[in-house]
Formats: C-alpha cells, structure tokens, sequence
C-alpha cells in the first residue's frame, strides 16, 4: 500500500542529532516538515539541508518544526553538518533522523521490505526513491507528499507556500488557486451554497457557477 493524503503518518521512535524521538510525540499538537535524503555528504542534498536551516524560523512562525532524514546514522549526520554550514552558510539546528538500519525508510514506503537491514554499502543509487517530502498536520495525518529525483533540488519556499494554504483552507471553507500566494483571492468551496457564501465572505465574483472569488479570509 502507498501511503496517501490524510493516511495517518507511521509512528516511529529513533536515534537522532537531537537524541532519541517518538515522532508523533515530537510533532505534538503544531505541523512538521519530513524530508528524507538517499546518503550523506551528497551535492544536492547538502544544497537542501542548508537551504532548509535558513527557512527555520519561516516554518516556526507557521507552527511547523521540520526534521530531516537520511539512511545513515547519525555519527554521520553530525559530521555532515559542518559542511552543510560550509556550503550554504547555514547551521543546521532541526533534528536529523539517523535510519541505518532502513526502518524509517521502509515505514514511509520510500524503500521496498526487500531493500535489507543496513545502509552500510549502499549507494545514493541504490536509495533513489529516498528523496521524499511529508507534510503532516496537527492530527497525525499526512497533508502532502512530494518525490524528486536525485538530480532536481527540491522547492523548499512551493512547501511554505502550501503550507500556508494548507493551513489557510483548515479554517475556511475556501479553496487556493494555481499559483495563490498569501493575500491573493481564494475559492470559495463546491460544497458551500452561494446564500451561505454571502454570510460567510460577503459579494462574491460568480467567474463561473463553480468558481466563485473572494477576497482571503481574516481571521
């Protein structure tokens, strides 16, 4: 089975650069950011853990920790991070999950059962498919889920960006847009009556009997 938007996120206990963890525990009652990397001291991951270090405080101040992973232990992790910083100028202050034994990597179904018990001597290659992201709500329940292969960073600020949607339509029966960014108009949902729209958000635009426009809810 592939894990789906609003399957509830597999519960783990693990060594990390921040010490042992219960993830859900760890979420607590906030959204969290997993994102999860084929191997240690690789190009475009070092790229996207500095990057992320630098957006820290853009994901705390929408209460969401993020936490990354990689199939190697955390030893390695530690070591890692010095040229993280080297590289992007950024210390990297998050949790790195360690998973040299591939339990988190199977959990989340980035890594066939198959795949052994041991990093040790596996390649980037072999880890390809380890190049997810989860984005995971208040409730357990996995909101998002991105995977990229190993040649193309990942979009860190396209995460924040639905996040803020994600986060926005939580608390109002509105819908985004392609390409919406905070401030801009919103949709109104399929399942609210145009009489129900009014009360709720005022005049509408009707673009369609469908697609109806409203300003961004305050709130």
């Amino acid at each position: 089975m592939t894990l789906r938007i609003n399957d509830t996120a597999p519960n783990f206990t693990a060594e990390t650069t921040h010490g042992e963890i219960n993830f859900h525990d760890w979420i607590g009652d906030g959204w969290a950011v997993l994102f999860s990397h084929p191997k240690d001291f690789t190009p475009v991951c070092t790229t996207e853990l500095g990057y992320m270090a630098g957006l820290q405080g853009d994901f705390a101040s929408r209460n969401c920790k993020i936490i990354g992973i990689s199939v190697d232990p955390v030893s390695s992790h530690d070591a890692w991070k010095q040229d993280i910083e080297d590289v992007t100028g950024n210390k990297v202050d998050y949790p790195l999950i360690g998973d040299p034994e591939l339990k988190v990597a199977k959990l989340f179904e980035m890594l066939p059962a198959a795949a052994g018990d041991t990093s040790e001597g596996r390649t980037p290659a072999d880890n390809a498919t380890v190049r997810s992201v989860f984005v995971i709500g208040p409730d357990k329940q996995i909101k998002l889920s991105l995977t990229y292969p190993m040649t193309t960073g990942r979009n860190f600020d396209e995460i924040l960006r639905a996040i803020d949607s994600m986060q926005l339509t939580a608390r109002h029966k509105v819908a985004t847009p392609a390409n919406w960014q905070q401030g801009e108009d919103v949709i109104v949902t399929p399942a609210v009556s145009d009489e129900d729209a009014k009360a709720a958000f005022g005049e509408f635009k009707a673009v369609k009997p469908y697609l109806r426009v409203v300003p961004q809810p305050r709130d």
